[in-house]
């Protein structure tokens, strides 16, 4: 009895290796690197609450200011003597809880930049510039806890509390600049409009800081200065340092309309052209709110919308250049791939 060929191809047992193999490959990753990698998806929200808090602490940070309560709680860092909370008692005032409010928005914007400081750095697959910038926002908070530690131990040392402000503007920067690179790549930066209005761009950032300083300067120098007791804390002439900050806010109007008109007659991208006019909207709107304040006696009110738009001003001058090139992304090199790559090689 004869048997027939058959076209089947011989079989051959599986080994361990050969069935592991698919198991191990759909088998979910585990441990702290596969959760980060899933925490990271919340990397923008993240970044855009980091913006929002640095933002926000400025405005808190003035109403302590506007309402003298920069030292309703008399030490640091506790509240009181004995206690760290705000406590209610017969000849408490509204200043402890001024000031307590402000100390708890800080620990909000310091748990915000941990939680920023992990999901950035541990993202390898990005340059180490990149990973570095997210450790800002919490190098900024802890020395902003600690700087607001020595004011208050110096009872409110003007030069101190001005600097307060100054390091939260470059905070407010620091966390635009952030959360713009998160969106783009890590190759070299290509412009995508003309020199002319790349270096208007840039000139309208450098413009930003003589006119927020000057700002500072002026508050210090005149009745908001954070001290009930001290009408003009920083002795100068506020009438003067007013009129020198006025002049720096014409100034940087003046090269805003210049870079807008440029960026409109050389059709430059809608990105550029967009964060052109809203700069120009908060400018306008900041310069009507100057005016009016300082024609009306410096109402507390207005002179928080100020900060707040000194604050909103800060970010959208230092978004401009961004707007104005773009990065490619680039492909991380793995191992695998560098041993690809010796093994393929002449």
């Amino acid at each position: 009895m004869s048997t027939k060929p058959t076209d089947a191809a011989p079989t051959t047992p599986a080994t361990p290796s050969a069935v592991a193999a698919p198991a191990a490959a759909a088998a979910p990753a585990r441990g702290p690197g596969a959760l980060l990698a899933r925490a990271r998806r919340w990397t923008h929200p993240v970044l855009v609450a980091n913006l929002v808090a640095q933002i926000g602490i400025i405005v808190t940070g003035g109403a302590v200011r506007l309402t003298g309560s920069g030292l309703g709680c008399s030490t640091w860092p506790e509240c009181e003597p004995g206690q760290f909370t705000a406590a209610f008692h017969s000849e408490t005032s509204y200043h402890q809880y001024v000031e307590f409010g402000n100390r708890t928005l800080t620990g909000v914007l310091g748990v915000i930049a941990v939680v920023v400081a992990v999901l950035v750095w541990s993202d390898r697959s990005r340059t180490r510039p990149y990973r570095l910038l997210g450790l800002a926002p919490l190098a900024g908070v802890v020395a902003q806890a600690v700087l607001g530690g020595v004011v208050v131990r110096m009872h409110l040392n003007p030069g101190l509390v001005s600097l307060h402000f100054v390091i939260s503007g470059v905070l407010v920067a620091t966390s635009l600049l952030l959360l713009h690179r998160s969106g783009e790549g890590d190759g070299p930066p290509v412009p995508v409009v003309t020199p002319r209005l790349r270096a208007l761009g840039t000139t309208l950032s450098v413009l930003t800081v003589p006119v927020v300083v000057l700002g500072v300067i002026v508050t210090g120098a005149g009745p908001h200065s954070g001290d009930d007791e001290i009408a003009y804390r920083i002795a100068v002439d506020p009438a003067l340092m007013t009129k020198f900050h006025a002049a720096s806010v014409w100034l940087f109007l003046a090269v805003l309309v210049a870079t807008l008109v440029v960026a409109v007659r050389t059709a430059a991208p809608g990105t550029v052209r967009r964060s052109l006019w809203l700069l120009l909207g908060i400018t306008l709107l900041q310069g009507a709110i100057g005016y009016v304040q300082y024609f009306t006696g410096l109402p507390w009110v207005l002179v928080g919308l100020h900060m707040l738009g000194a604050a909103l001003l800060v970010a959208g001058a230092v978004r401009v250049p961004l707007t104005m090139r773009t990065r490619a992304v680039v492909e991380p090199v793995t191992a695998h791939d560098s041993a690809r790559d010796r093994a393929t090689s002449p």
